[in-house]
């Protein structure tokens, strides 16, 4: 059963990450003035994985890093390894399918339901989101239950 706290721990452990890879997508959807849709999709694609995943990676590393220091012991190789396979269970297969599929489909398509570029590129995001969010969270709970 979901609980609200669930929601507030999802919430808190994607927040800055999502902030990072929206502006990212709303900044290189303004490719479309010089590529076409397609490859316009591709790069918000990209730019967003590359915010989303910047930000995940330093967060995760820093709160590992503030728990070892609380315990009064250096970070280690392999909680850094123990660390990255965790990040690479949680979204492997989830981040294959939206970036190669997921994605550019949406924010190719959205634009051009919708007659609007910008509400688009936004609602392209969003569904996309949704997607990836089912099954990284999923992902997520399954690993914290390990």
């Amino acid at each position: 059963m979901l609980k609200k706290s669930n929601f507030k721990e999802w919430f808190n452990r994607y927040k800055y990450a999502e902030l990072a890879s929206t502006s990212a997508a709303l900044t290189s959807s303004l490719f479309s003035k010089i590529y076409n849709g397609l490859t316009t999709a591709y790069l918000i694609t990209i730019a967003e994985y590359l915010a989303f995943y910047s930000v995940i990676l330093f967060s995760s590393y820093k709160r590992l890093a503030k728990q070892n220091k609380l315990l009064g012991k250096k970070t280690s190789a392999l909680e850094i390894f123990k660390l990255l396979k965790n990040l690479i269970l949680e979204f492997g297969y989830p981040a294959i399918l939206d970036f190669l599929i997921i994605r550019p489909f949406c924010m190719y398509w959205m634009p051009i339901l919708f007659g609007n570029y910008f509400f688009g590129i936004i609602f392209g995001k969003i569904s996309s989101d949704l997607c990836f969010y089912s099954f990284t969270i999923i992902n997520y709970e399954l690993i914290k239950r390990k």
